[in-house]
């Protein structure tokens, strides 16, 4: 039970007890342990059902959760990892090569924590600097090239925001990315696994299908950040992880993100292979689709996909007409041969 998560401190004192019981069974029944393994699928049944956005981010930060290239080893067969942006360096926080899902070939790419602490200074926490940016972009390219299907996992809190990755364009190299991702002719599936954050995600995450795990989450702004802004205070990042609607299910809703990939109950890490196997029918599923619409069609909608994010329906306040409204009471107001004001702002109704 390492790594526990606060709200599953109730699973924690069940679980002892039960280890307790299956140790000494000359103390126990049969009956008192069906009893305890009762209650305690009961508990975490009702648990995961009630789950909170913050509950949903803490899994998503798991430190047990499987990474990208755990993905890789379950769901791939045959991965040649590429390194380098042929500029500057080889960034080890983003990851990316050849690799076979079954008997099709694909480019798979994605950002990459740590285990430990020297693994995480080695992929600084998965987030990546301009060059890991370079590197992605150069595969697409190369997979582009030859025809061959992307598929990106991403999970990262962010791009690096530090001095160095200013200095090589780290905003550059995710709007070049965004803007080349748009035009390529082959299929692209992105899905975020854990962390989606802000231009770090969207850097590897402009796709024809964009799916989502169950208990991943994907924002303009991490919580503590959003709490800091409005509330001038890092505790209120529960508050702020409902106000932004960043789980799965939210953006599903939003239409930001195409399916949610289920994963086990309470998280990937209970499961690993569980999840690879629900991520790799999915994917495969996606591709498919995909692969079977015209290129051109593909491209259509793509752009429109990104075009649409974002729109909202805004409302006028009350006694303040629209501009369509606005345009009519001016012409009214000139058939009634009353002089028109040449103010593009708001004709406001009398009350």
């Amino acid at each position: 039970m390492k790594h526990q998560l606060d709200f599953e401190k109730p699973l924690l004192d069940l679980q002892r007890k039960l280890d307790d019981l299956k140790k000494h069974p000359e103390t126990s029944n049969a009956k008192e342990l069906a009893d305890l393994e009762r209650k305690y699928k009961e508990t975490k049944e009702q648990i995961f059902s009630q789950l909170s956005p913050w509950d949903r981010i803490k899994i998503a930060r798991h430190p047990k959760r499987p990474f990208t290239l755990d993905y890789i080893a379950e769901i791939f067969t045959d991965f040649c990892e590429f390194h380098g942006d042929r500029l500057f360096a080889d960034d080890q926080a983003m990851v990316g090569g050849f690799a076979k899902l079954d008997d099709q070939r694909l480019m798979v790419i994605g950002t990459q924590k740590g285990r430990d602490t020297k693994e995480n200074i080695k992929r600084n926490f998965g987030s990546a600097h301009p060059e890991g940016y370079r590197k992605a972009l150069r595969l697409m390219k190369m997979a582009d090239k030859f025809s061959i299907p992307i598929v990106t996992l991403i999970d990262t809190a962010g791009a690096y925001p530090g001095i160095g990755a200013e200095e090589r364009h780290v905003a550059e190299a995710i709007a070049v990315n965004l803007r080349e991702m748009m035009l390529m002719d082959v299929p692209i599936v992105a899905v975020v696994i854990g962390e989606g954050g802000s231009g770090g995600a969207l850097g590897i995450g402009v796709a024809d299908r964009v799916l989502i795990l169950e208990n991943a989450y994907y924002s303009v702004i991490s919580p503590e950040g959003c709490a800091a802004i409005l509330w001038k205070d890092r505790a209120a990042a529960a508050k702020a992880a409902a106000a932004l609607r960043i789980t799965a299910a939210d953006l599903l809703e939003l239409g930001l993100v195409d399916e949610i990939v289920r994963e086990p109950q309470g998280g990937a890490h209970q499961d690993w292979e569980a999840t690879a196997q629900a991520l790799k029918a999915a994917l495969k599923m996606n591709l498919a689709q995909l692969q079977r619409i015209p290129g051109t069609q593909r491209l259509k909608s793509r752009y429109q996909k990104y075009r649409a994010y974002g729109q909202f329906v805004e409302n006028s306040p009350k006694g303040v007409l629209t501009a369509k409204e606005t345009g009519s009471a001016k012409n009214e107001t000139a058939r009634n041969g009353v002089g028109q004001s040449h103010s593009d702002q708001p004709v406001i109704q009398s009350l």
